[in-house]
């Protein structure tokens, strides 16, 4: 039985996710249910997609990722399921499965035509895509998706220059993979410039510094500080890098 990878906008309080999870274990009792994300950037699927992208290399091929970042629940926008690489994304189609989908060397999109009996306007997590993704993870999604090709992704980047998620110890994510041209650059942030470093204990106290973080992303920190007050960073702020 394959499990399923919570990921959402959801915040630590209030009852949403605990509702969705209550529609897997009803529908595919022996799942396992994994709580990752729920405070990914609010309602900026965008942002969200490029974290989920990073996040998603932690857990097996057969995963399925129930994913809710949902701005335009109600709306015009399809409701999906992505494979992608052996993992499974079940998920509105807003941007949010994107950046999995333009990194991956496989996938293939479908579009959900199953409809519940009730399906609340402004909560499909619960109503639609909790009980497709219990469906998947015990093989008993016949009939329920329609595959369509995409071909609308060309300019959407495998990586992106600029905050996209502070952790809780202030320390700002961003959407670049790190790679071995952005080795000893400095960073350049708000009007910051920023050295590398490889740990916290290679600076001094309340020196900021950028390293490669665990997910393989670029990561601005502050040894024993906050990035996020200490240079007044907010999500979606650019980065760059000094020329030679």
């Amino acid at each position: 039985m394959s499990p399923v990878v919570l990921f959402t906008d959801f915040g630590p309080y209030g009852p949403y996710a605990g509702q969705m999870e209550s529609v897997l274990r009803r529908m595919a009792p022996n799942v396992t249910v994994i709580n990752l994300l729920s405070n990914a950037p609010t309602a900026d699927p965008r942002l969200s997609s490029y974290l989920l992208a990073s996040l998603r290399h932690s857990f097996p091929v057969n995963s399925i990722f129930l994913t809710v970042v949902d701005p335009g629940v109600g709306g015009q926008r399809k409701a999906v399921v992505l494979q992608a690489d052996g993992q499974t994304f079940v998920g509105p189609d807003n941007g949010l499965l994107n950046t999995v989908a333009v990194q991956a060397q496989n996938t293939q999109w479908a579009e959900i035509i199953w409809q519940p009996e009730q399906c609340s306007m402004s909560f499909h997590g619960r109503d639609l895509f909790a009980p497709v993704a219990a469906k998947l993870s015990i093989n008993a999604a016949d009939d329920l998706l329609r595959p369509f090709d995409r071909n609308d992704l060309s300019e959407w980047p495998q990586d992106l220059a600029a905050v996209i998620y502070f952790d809780y110890y202030g320390n700002a994510l961003t959407g670049l993979r790190y790679c071995a041209a952005f080795f000893d650059k400095v960073l350049i942030i708000n009007g910051f410039a920023i050295k590398q470093a490889d740990t916290f204990g290679a600076v001094e106290e309340q020196q900021a510094f950028w390293y490669k973080n665990s997910s393989g992303l670029i990561e601005i920190a502050v040894n024993k500080g906050r990035a996020e007050q200490q240079m007044a960073l907010t999500l979606g702020m650019q980065i760059g890098f000094l020329a030679d």
